[in-house]
């Protein structure tokens, strides 16, 4: 078995003991390899053990990875930063935009949406913990985005995501966690229809699955650690 194989049989094993610690279905979660950095050829090997949803951070170098693995079906999430000269990109060529914290980037990304492809799937991203380095909508802020963005035509609105600051230990993750969890529940009861909650990575992923995350993405525990770009 490939390195990348075992590593994601591991992160599996994780995911199934974190859903049976939280009494939840393993079905409940998606997992969303992160293969910012990585060059193709660690994406085919993780799609031949099975993945096919990944995440990427830098929109140009995750574009030209996609043109050389257009022969597979995979769904390819932005999970970077999104400036406004690059939600052309993004529209055309992901499946998922998980960073929208500001209006005028969704509004652009739905503008420039090709008409031949289904509504590219939202999240907002939220800074949860107020972290001072950290991208996202402030959690006061998040209801009323949300219902802006929801009216967009060309995006479907999914649900949160969150990249909180490391915390020391598993009761201080899933804190953290449970706030986006409490937030996730107000836009539901706010009559939006979602159904995402983004958030846990390598380090915190059993913290999230309890507080209630529904996808996590991994990128250091599948593809080993990476060069700094």
């Amino acid at each position: 078995m490939t390195t990348i194989r075992n590593n994601l049989q591991r992160v599996r094993e994780r995911i199934a003991s974190a859903c049976a610690a939280a009494h939840r279905p393993v079905n409940e979660i998606t997992l969303l390899a992160v293969s910012k950095t990585f060059g193709p050829e660690a994406v085919r090997e993780a799609f031949a053990a099975g993945q096919a949803a990944f995440g990427e951070n830098y929109i140009q170098e995750a574009v030209e990875k996609m043109a050389l693995l257009q022969d597979l079906p995979l769904q390819w999430h932005c999970i970077g930063p999104i400036q406004s000269n690059k939600t052309r990109l993004v529209a055309a060529h992901f499946d998922w935009a998980h960073t929208i914290d500001r209006l005028k980037v969704a509004q652009r990304l739905s503008e420039q949406r090709p008409e031949g492809r289904p509504a590219l799937n939202i999240c907002i991203q939220v800074n949860v913990d107020g972290g001072t380095t950290k991208a996202g909508v402030a959690p006061a802020e998040v209801l009323e985005l949300a219902r802006e963005v929801a009216q967009l035509p060309r995006l479907k609105l999914r649900g949160l995501m969150t990249i909180p600051e490391p915390a020391p230990d598993f009761a201080a993750q899933k804190a953290v966690h449970l706030k986006a969890r409490a937030l996730f529940d107000e836009l539901r009861h706010a009559g939006l229809g979602i159904d995402t909650l983004s958030m846990g990575m390598t380090a915190d992923l059993e913290a999230a699955i309890a507080a209630g995350s529904t996808m996590v993405r991994v990128g250091t525990a599948i593809f080993g650690t990476r060069t700094a770009k």
